[in-house]
């Protein structure tokens, strides 16, 4: 599939994107090429491939979620700068 310099300089501006003069040529002559590879494989037939989301078998990786003893309030801010009311005194950013 050919794509020309204009088509690649007005998807740039929809994109808000500078392209060097140069860089429209050789962009088109790369999406050419890709698009011409997929247009390869969309040849390929396909019937009684099951789609797949991944390439690789994936498993579930999350660990068990198992209540575990944690610090008390008053323990978790001892090391803050400063606190108030067992919470956490952050400056207000905006």
């Amino acid at each position: 599939m050919k794509i020309s310099k204009q088509e690649i300089e007005n998807v740039a501006r929809l994109a808000r994107l500078n392209l060097a003069d140069q860089d429209g040529e050789k962009f088109a002559r790369q999406l050419s090429e890709v698009l011409d590879y997929v247009d390869i494989l969309s040849s390929v037939d396909t019937k009684g491939v099951e789609p797949t989301s991944h390439a690789i078998p994936v498993n579930n990786v999350f660990r068990e979620d198992i209540v575990q003893p944690s610090l008390l309030p008053q323990e978790a801010v001892k090391a803050a700068p400063q606190e108030e009311e067992n919470q956490f005194l952050v400056p207000k950013v905006i």
